[in-house]
């Protein structure tokens, strides 16, 4: 089934979700697309009773990231950029995307356990490493493991099991961001950072949490990737218009330049350009503002690789250029949000953090 033919549920994720099938790298993607059919699916309704148990926070291991754990955040992608999570004074919680996807066949559940090695592995390997580290030059990075909504609940019939498993997922969320807040944060500034089914989370996150308390005073900023932020959906929390504002979001969606342009999107969401982070129509970016990417391998940097124009709520790109790039066809540019524009989210990371500490 087409989503973006639907009405109701599906309407409201259409151009919206993530193609969640093109996960690991740009270079496996036709394999990805043949396959993504025959992904393992829930069969039943969801039911509270067969969901996995929550995770405790207190437990390290219930962590991704977290500045007491040696884990992928801590990378850094080439040696003239460095980890300083040490050092730091902010802080960044990170929300992962799915990484839950049906792709063996005791992944049939609505919710992942955040005990379940196989797809802990693949959320290590994947966006810690090449989505959380954009920010270990800007702050301590606290990444929950939660109990993900299966892959299936942005493509399903059954909308009904679905919004209930993102529920849960949310309810996790929120639960270790207390904790964080209540063990961790002892009154430091934080980033509040996420892609794709962590980025639907951060928004209700940020409008029940941090929106309209004293918390507000201490975000330095949020960056919501990949999934759209309608405008009016934050009473007070407003959209960054320059590169060193604060205590504001980003939020980008990338597609294809020309595939976009033939396409109906929607005017009322709110769009980052990446490479001057502002949000108005009709200012083209060229790559040469790009200073780099990361895709694969992670310890490879590949500047230029990528233009930005903000148009109606989502972000044009020009095909990429890169090593096997001659097999990406996929016109939704979701898997590359945050790795295409690599460089420039964390310089500009670290720049929002100067001015925030300034200011004070």
């Amino acid at each position: 089934m087409d989503i973006c033919s639907g009405q109701g549920f599906y309407r409201q994720f259409c151009l919206d979700i993530p193609t969640y099938r093109m996960n690991r790298t740009f270079l496996y993607l036709p394999i990805l697309l043949m396959v993504a059919g025959c992904a393992v699916r829930p069969k039943k309704s969801f039911d509270l009773r067969l969901t996995p148990p929550a995770p405790d926070y207190a437990l390290l291991a219930n962590w991704a990231a977290h500045p007491d754990l040696n884990d992928p955040a801590d990378q850094t992608p080439c040696p003239y950029v460095r980890n300083m999570q040490d050092s730091a004074v902010v802080d960044v919680f990170f929300l992962h995307p799915t990484t839950y996807t049906g792709a063996s066949r005791d992944q049939r559940d609505w919710n992942a356990s955040a005990a379940d090695a196989g797809t802990n592995e693949k959320t290590d390997n994947t966006t810690i490493l090449f989505q959380a580290s954009i920010f270990n030059g800007a702050g301590r990075i606290y990444a929950p493991r939660y109990r993900q909504a299966h892959l299936n609940v942005f493509f399903g019939k059954d909308t009904s099991s679905a919004r209930q498993a993102l529920d849960v997922a949310y309810e996790d969320v929120k639960t270790a961001f207390r904790y964080y807040l209540e063990h961790w944060n002892a009154g430091r500034p934080f980033i509040i950072a996420a892609h794709s089914q962590g980025s639907r989370h951060a928004l209700f996150l940020l409008k029940e949490m941090v929106e309209g308390t004293p918390l507000q005073k201490q975000l330095v900023a949020a960056y919501i990737v990949g999934w759209p932020v309608r405008e009016g959906f934050f009473a007070k929390l407003q959209p960054c218009r320059t590169p060193e504002e604060t205590g504001c979001f980003c939020s980008w969606r990338t597609w294809e330049r020309r595939f976009a342009l033939k396409h109906a999107f929607e005017r009322d969401v709110i769009c980052t350009n990446p490479l001057d982070w502002t949000i108005g129509e009709g200012r083209h970016v060229p790559k040469s503002a790009n200073m780099g990417g990361v895709i694969r391998p992670f310890c490879s940097v590949i500047p230029n690789i990528a233009d930005a124009e903000v148009y109606k709520g989502v972000l044009l790109c020009s095909r990429p250029r890169f090593p096997g790039s001659f097999l990406f066809r996929t016109k939704n540019y979701h898997v590359g949000d945050l790795n295409l524009y690599y460089m420039n989210v964390r310089e500009n990371a670290e720049e929002r953090v100067e001015r925030f500490l300034e200011d004070q």
